[in-house]
């Protein structure tokens, strides 16, 4: 995929800048710690920039704070997984309060899905 210099420069802005939970979610899935799989944070998929993705496995794993909780912020969510799936991603959304209070049990969904995901779709590292 070529990126345009304004998105690979929006990219690395959305690196830098990152929530405490985004931090903390990518301490564990990055470098293949999350079961061997390769996680890429704040990667282009269509016109949006998803907070977490495995490429192999098309999981998108997206942090949701306060603003997502309003009727505006549901919809534009529900309009951007419908966006991601139709790019062929299944997409799974957790909220930066949960991840920060219990970042085990957030991992413990992401990595029983990306078991399932391995299984159905025969991926296996990677």
């Amino acid at each position: 995929m070529h990126l345009s210099s304004n998105q690979r420069a929006f990219a690395r802005q959305l690196r830098r800048n990152h929530t405490d939970a985004e931090r903390r979610l990518w301490y564990h899935v990055r470098g293949r710690r999350l079961l061997g799989h390769r996680f890429r944070r704040q990667h282009p998929i269509g016109p949006y920039f998803a907070d977490f993705v495995c490429l192999q496995l098309g999981l998108v794993i997206e942090l949701d704070g306060g603003q997502h909780n309003d009727h505006s912020g549901q919809t534009h969510d529900a309009v951007r997984s419908d966006v991601l799936a139709a790019h062929g991603f299944e997409v799974r959304r957790f909220w930066n309060n949960d991840v920060l209070r219990d970042t085990a049990a957030v991992l413990a969904v992401i990595a029983e899905r990306v078991r399932a995901l391995s299984r159905s779709s025969g991926r296996g590292l990677g």
